[in-house]
């Protein structure tokens, strides 16, 4: 699965550093034009994934996991080959959005080892699980970014569905899922407003999914934008490796730290953990807006990725750790498309706000918000330790 997932991580980021400058393609456009497009185009994919992953997610409780990420990986890997083709950003538009129906693999291998992995090592296998996505997402800017400097914008996607091919295959022939063998209080099916219920009346278990958006908007808010931000910066030479480089440098820190961050979970607790790494996302999220030049901008990215990319693994494990197995996929498909609806806001949010003011604000706002999300979890957590009954709707026949 950490091959998969390498892949993956690896195919679904070789394109996004240079998303802008394919726009930029299809026409003489504003600067303004652009930004908002970019926005949209990356956003419109999660749009998608947020009204589908439940439903994947309840697919995978009853029919198992490794199916979904089949379907998955050759989904995506069509919609990546056609993007190659387009000559407008109306189709581009259409591509991602389809793109999105088939999203959510990255989430759904998790709910797969998750759910076969005991409780109490779960941050660690989480956060090694996590470190195949991130060692992808390091490689793939700067291949996809070299690239598209040699061969070209279009030819680029053609070449990326091919790595989405071969997780798919992986997967198909290298992946055993075991079906675990529910407890009798569990082998009930729950509906929809029971899976809600436990959810709603959880409520840390409720904080974490919302921060899950609010972690998602931060991360994806500067990320359609990034490439025109380091063309501020470095200038045209070599723009696509540059941007691919910026990309890569959270990814290198995320490498590094995430499977300590899951350690150190699970020996002193999931929410404690992830109330520091907000607040340390948002001291080092704050600092982008002040570069003057490309390295010190890879610098930040560096240190944001040490911290950010850990809270990934930490929402899953617990999520994991409070809620029953027979409904596991399902809560984690509804985590999914909260976070989702992140990736749905946040670019849609950081062009909004960069056409309007600057790109460098868009680092303003995105760190109170890290900060806020920090807070609000942190008074959540001390409520709940003094609240908490431990009783969950799906626990009953409701």
């Amino acid at each position: 699965m950490w091959i998969a997932n390498f892949f993956i991580g690896a195919s679904m980021t070789m394109v996004i550093p240079f998303l802008s400058l394919y726009i930029e393609t299809f026409g003489h456009h504003s600067d303004k034009y652009v930004q908002q497009w970019s926005g949209w185009v990356f956003g419109i994919t999660f749009l998608t994934a947020f009204i589908v992953s439940p439903i994947w997610g309840r697919f995978g409780d009853r029919h198992g996991r490794k199916k979904f990420l089949v379907i998955a990986g050759f989904g995506m890997a069509i919609s990546v080959f056609l993007m190659g083709f387009t000559t407008s950003v109306y189709q581009l538009f259409f591509l991602r959005l389809l793109m999105g129906f088939f999203s959510g693999f990255i989430s759904m291998s998790q709910a797969l080892i998750s759910t076969q992995t005991p409780k109490n090592i779960a941050g660690r296998v989480l956060g090694t699980l996590q470190t195949g996505n991130v060692a992808g997402n390091l490689i793939g800017p700067l291949f996809g970014g070299m690239i598209a400097d040699a061969v070209g914008f279009s030819t680029t996607f053609q070449l990326t569905s091919i790595t989405l091919i071969i997780a798919a295959i992986f997967v198909l022939f290298g992946i055993k899922e075991v079906r675990l063998e529910k407890p009798k209080e569990e082998k009930v099916r729950y509906s929809t407003l029971a899976v809600i219920k436990h959810i709603v009346f959880s409520p840390m278990l409720l904080m974490v999914m919302i921060v899950s958006m609010f972690v998602q908007i931060a991360n994806f808010s500067i990320q359609p934008i990034l490439s025109l931000y380091v063309s501020l910066l470095h200038g045209p030479s070599s723009l696509a490796f540059f941007s691919g480089l910026a990309f890569s440098s959270a990814g290198l820190g995320n490498l590094l730290m995430a499977r300590k961050w899951g350690k150190l979970a699970d020996r002193f607790g999931y929410e404690k953990i992830t109330v520091l790494l907000l607040f340390l996302s948002a001291v080092f999220y704050l600092p982008g807006a002040f570069v003057s030049n490309i390295w010190e901008l890879i610098g930040i990215r560096f240190l944001l990725g040490v911290v950010l990319g850990g809270i990934i693994p930490l929402r899953t494990a617990y999520i994991r750790q409070v809620t029953p197995l027979s409904i596991q996929g399902e809560v984690l498909g509804y985590n999914t498309s909260v976070r989702f609806l992140g990736n749905i806001i946040g670019p849609a949010f950081g062009g909004w706000i960069s056409g309007l003011y600057s790109i460098a604000t868009v680092f303003y706002f995105t760190s109170g918000l890290l900060l806020l999300s920090g807070i609000a979890m942190m008074i959540t957590m001390y409520w709940d330790s003094k609240h908490s009954s431990h009783h969950y709707p799906a626990h009953s026949k409701a």
